[in-house]
C-alpha cells in the first residue's frame, strides 16, 4: 500500500510475460541453425541412396527414385545433399572458434598494454588489405595437397585481424573504466584482468563475433570449394555440388538450388540466433523509477 492508501501495480506478471516472450523469439530464432545442423550431422545416416551410385539418368527432373532428381551423373541430389553439410560446418565452426579466442585475447592484451596495442593495430591494418581469396589461392598453392585444411588456416589467418580490431574497439573504454584501474594497481595480471575484468563485460560483442565469423567461414568455405580449392570430386560438398551441376540448371534446377539454399539457410539462421544470443547477454541498464 502506498501513503494514500492506494495499491501499486503489480509489474511482476507483466516481466514474466516479457521475459516468456523474450525465450520464445530466441528459441525461434536459434531453432532453425540447430535443426539444420542435427540434419548435416546426421545426414549420412537418413540418406536413401549410397553417395556415389547413380540412380537416375543425368540430370533427371525429381521423381520417385530421388525426390530432388538426379546430378549430372544420376547421382541423388538429396543423398549427396544430406552428406555434404557435415565438413562444411565443421570447418566453419572450427574457423569461428579458433578466430573468435584468438581475436578475444589480442584484443584485450591490445587495449591493456598500449605499445604491443600499436603494434597489433598496424599488423592488423596491413592484412586487411589481402584480398581474401588472394590469400586462399596462395595457401592452397603452397599446400597442393592440402585439400579443405590448407583453406581453414587461410580463413583464420585472414578472419583475424578484423575481428581483432572489433573487440579491441569495444574493450577500449572498459580498460579505463574505475574496475580496471583498481585491478591495475592492486599489482593484477594482465590475464587475469582481461579474463575477470574484461571478457565479463565483453559478452554481447562476443557472440556477435563469432556469429559473423561463422557466417563469413561458411562463405569462404564454400567460395573455395566453388574455385575447387578444397574437397575434390567425387566429395558430396554443397559448393561443389553447385559448381558441378551449373551446366545442367536447366534440365534439374534443384541440383544447383538445393545446396544454395542450403548454405543461405545456414548463414542466416546462424546469425540471427547469435545476434539473438548476443542482445540477451548484453548488459541491460538499471532505471529507477
Amino acid at each position: 500500500m502506498s501513503a494514500a492508501g492506494t495499491s501499486l501495480p503489480d509489474t511482476a506478471p507483466h516481466a514474466t510475460r516479457a521475459r516468456a516472450r523474450t525465450r520464445s523469439g530466441t528459441l525461434l530464432r536459434v531453432a532453425p541453425g540447430l535443426l539444420l545442423v542435427l540434419l548435416a550431422l546426421t545426414g549420412p545416416w537418413l540418406a536413401a541412396h549410397p553417395l556415389d551410385t547413380p540412380v537416375t539418368a543425368p540430370y533427371a527432373a525429381a521423381g520417385d527414385g530421388a525426390l530432388l532428381g538426379g546430378d549430372q551423373l544420376g547421382r541423388d541430389v538429396l543423398s549427396r545433399l544430406l552428406h555434404g553439410g557435415t565438413a562444411l560446418i565443421a570447418g566453419a565452426l572450427l574457423i569461428a572458434v579458433v578466430v573468435t579466442a584468438l581475436a578475444t585475447v589480442v584484443g584485450c592484451a591490445a587495449v591493456l598494454r598500449p605499445a604491443l596495442g600499436r603494434a597489433i593495430e598496424r599488423t592488423a591494418d596491413v592484412f586487411i588489405l589481402l584480398p581474401p581469396v588472394l590469400g586462399i589461392m596462395l595457401i592452397a598453392l603452397a599446400w597442393p595437397g592440402g585439400g579443405r585444411w590448407a583453406v581453414v588456416p587461410a580463413a583464420v589467418v585472414l578472419g583475424s585481424p578484423y575481428a581483432v580490431r572489433i573487440v579491441a574497439s569495444a574493450a577500449a573504454p572498459l580498460a579505463s573504466a574505475g574496475y580496471v584501474e583498481a585491478a591495475a594497481a592492486r599489482g593484477e595480471r594482465t590475464a587475469y584482468i582481461a579474463l575477470r575484468e574484461l571478457l565479463p563485460n565483453l559478452r554481447a560483442t562476443v557472440l556477435a563475433l563469432f556469429g559473423l565469423r561463422f557466417v563469413e567461414a561458411v562463405y569462404v568455405i564454400s567460395m573455395a570449394g566453388f574455385l575447387q580449392i578444397g574437397p575434390r570430386p567425387p566429395a558430396a560438398d554443397w559448393a561443389l555440388m553447385i559448381r558441378e551441376n551449373a551446366p545442367g540448371i536447366l534440365l534439374n534446377p534443384w541440383a544447383v538450388l538445393a545446396p544454395s539454399l542450403a548454405i543461405a539457410v545456414l548463414a542466416i539462421s546462424f546469425n540471427l540466433a547469435s545476434a539473438s544470443l548476443a542482445s540477451r547477454s548484453a548488459p541491460k541498464a538499471v532505471t529507477t523509477s
